[in-house]
């Protein structure tokens, strides 16, 4: 019984191309499934691997799909993020922080280009784990090539998305819930007040997990989003040394 609905999870997301409303229909009407082999591994909410941080989301995944060492979701983390577009002292305070925490918890982010690549980049020669909003054989970005051949031959890359599913805008907030539900803490460099970065926010805020912010300067007017959530009652980081409370 269990198999079988492990292998009509699997179809429905197939077919569905892992949105989760659809998969969820599919399963509540008891949809004809085929039985077919699936090139990479995955977990289904009914095996008993299925990381136990994601049961705790209202809306949990079904499946997800990896290449990697899934026990590291069984490890502490902490997920790092920011803005793609960012500025090169956001970058210096993501290599700062990275540094500082990769020696006690797994560094998470969700893969795109600039905060999140270098908090991945950071933690190589540690541990980290990349969140996804497309199939796992579809690089986005392409310049994140490299992170992507390292993290799935010694870390971990999870996605809801079968092979082949393209890197479609509304699947990366709905990602950003999977950041959310497997870190201990949050913490972000640099973001615009409206940007992806405020939805993983919500999320932990929705969870009761602590959100950390590094203050803007001023003049930096674009990116005044960490300054708002400071002012709204997230966690500041003033000095590195406050890491350590972490």
């Amino acid at each position: 019984m269990k198999e079988d609905l492990r292998e009509a999870i699997l179809w429905y997301a197939l077919q569905s191309r892992g949105e989760w409303k659809q998969i969820a229909h599919c399963l509540e009407s008891q949809a004809p499934v085929q039985r077919i082999h699936y090139p990479d591994p995955y977990v289904t909410i009914v095996d008993k691997e299925y990381p136990v941080c994601f049961r705790k989301l209202r809306y949990p995944p079904w499946i997800l799909f990896y290449h990697g060492n899934l026990s590291y979701l069984q490890e502490k983390g902490v997920a790092i993020i920011g803005s793609r577009n960012c500025t090169t002292a956001a970058l210096t305070n993501t290599k700062i922080i990275a540094n500082r925490l990769k020696q006690r918890y797994v560094i998470l982010s969700g893969l795109a280009k600039g905060i999140d690549a270098m908090a991945h980049q950071c933690s190589l020669d540690h541990k980290t784990i990349g969140f996804i909003g497309c199939g796992l054989d579809w690089i986005y970005p392409k310049e994140n090539a490299f992170l992507y051949q390292e993290m799935s031959r010694k870390h971990l890359i999870m996605s809801e998305y079968p092979l082949h599913t393209k890197p479609l805008a509304h699947h990366f907030p709905w990602r950003n819930r999977l950041i959310a539900a497997a870190c201990e803490a949050l913490i972000v460099i640099q973001a615009k007040c409206k940007s992806g970065t405020m939805h993983t926010v919500n999320e932990c805020l929705e969870l009761s997990k602590p959100v950390y912010c590094v203050p803007s300067a001023f003049e930096e007017k674009m990116y005044s989003g960490c300054n708002w959530l400071i002012q709204n009652g997230a966690n500041i980081l003033v000095e590195e040394s406050d890491l350590d409370e972490l």
